[in-house]
């Protein structure tokens, strides 16, 4: 099978890209891909250091600077065209979409050339270039049921949920000890993405000053660039840890409490794989304040806590926090909710509905 991907900007996106692609390897030994991103964000280094064979076009998101956006109309054409070449010269069976603007150009050009087409959107609010392109695809595949019935056009709609997922179950386990903690105490986990956020951080230090008298112990994450800002002049109790950063966190929600976090697409399908209760407090700087929307897809159903930015402060976080943990029966239910909710299988059902397409 030949197999083109495209998707870009954010890990959200990148990352349930690369989960098909695994499950597609695993299946298929002499699958051939060739990824296509933008030059310049986060895929282009993230995709050759994986060994994929990769292509970067140049183009950007729409935006208010009326000169850039009309620099950007002939850069989508000049990328089109681009892509057209591409397909012809790699011939794929298929064409992946897993959202952001750089997959425009490569799924308008497989249309072109009647190549099949899938498309996946993680978030519960659709992604303007995933609703334009859905009117053309072949079959679109969404993270939340609820999403099902925001496709009024495309010709076919499939709840997949999202497989990054997936990879919390089989990444490697972090333990608690491992950190520095105690592997007998509860933990919980607070972090704003994998960048941080100043304006949270400098919220949650009353929280963590709360926290050091009670019976669980914190990890808090701050974001690299926000780490020595943090922790001057700051001290915090035996059971509270701070670090700037730790890769592979997925492997330490396995042995996890609670985790205090944004509500960004791949987060939310970690929770929801391994059932792991959750308070979230969405990022108020994404589009479409999309994260409210998809934390509200856990909450609705009882098996999670929002508290959104401009109402935190530590004291109210502190008082979810130790009221959750206490209260062993409201736990339990979110756990339960959790698992009626998400879907380990996410990968297998979209690998499966892609063969059919191309058969």
């Amino acid at each position: 099978m030949k197999v083109v991907v495209s998707a870009g900007g954010t890990g959200g996106h990148i990352y349930p890209a690369l989960a098909v692609l695994e499950k597609l390897k695993k299946e298929d030994k002499n699958l051939e891909i060739l990824y296509i991103g933008t030059k310049n964000r986060m895929e282009s280094e993230i995709i050759p250091a994986r060994g994929i064979n990769y292509v970067g076009i140049e183009i950007y998101g729409f935006s208010k600077n009326i000169l850039r956006d009309v620099k950007n109309i002939f850069l989508v054409s000049k990328s089109y065209h681009k892509c057209l070449k591409l397909l012809r010269e790699f011939k794929p069976d298929i064409v992946l979409g897993f959202g952001g603007y750089v997959t425009y150009p490569v799924l308008k050009a497989a249309k072109k050339l009647n190549i099949k087409t899938f498309l996946h959107e993680q978030n519960s609010i659709v992604g303007k270039t995933n609703k334009f392109l859905s009117k053309g695809v072949d079959l679109v595949a969404v993270s939340f049921l609820s999403t099902l019935n925001k496709f009024p056009k495309a010709k076919k709609v499939i709840y997949s949920g999202n497989p990054c997922g997936e990879n919390a179950l089989t990444t490697k386990e972090i333990k608690k000890s491992d950190v520095g903690l105690d592997n007998k105490k509860k933990l919980v986990i607070v972090v704003a993405g994998s960048l941080g956020s100043s304006s949270v951080n400098e919220k949650l230090k009353e929280f963590l000053r709360l926290s050091k008298k009670s019976d669980y112990q914190v990890l808090y994450i701050t974001g690299k660039s926000h780490y020595e800002e943090f922790m001057k002049g700051t001290r915090f109790g035996s059971n509270i840890k701070v670090l700037p950063y730790l890769d592979n966190l997925a492997g330490l929600m396995r042995n996890c409490d609670l985790i205090v976090t944004r509500a960004g697409a791949s987060t939310m399908s970690e929770i929801l794989a391994l059932n792991l209760p959750a308070i979230f407090i969405p990022s108020p700087y994404v589009a479409g304040n999309h994260q409210v929307y998809n934390a509200l897809e856990i909450v609705k159903n009882n098996a999670g806590l929002m508290i959104e930015e401009d109402a935190l402060d530590g004291t109210t976080l502190f008082n979810m926090v130790t009221d959750l943990l206490n209260d062993k029966k409201k736990y339990e239910i979110m756990k339960m909710n959790l698992k009626n909710l998400g879907k380990n299988d996410s990968s297998e059902i979209i690998v499966k509905e892609i063969k059919e397409l191309i058969k």
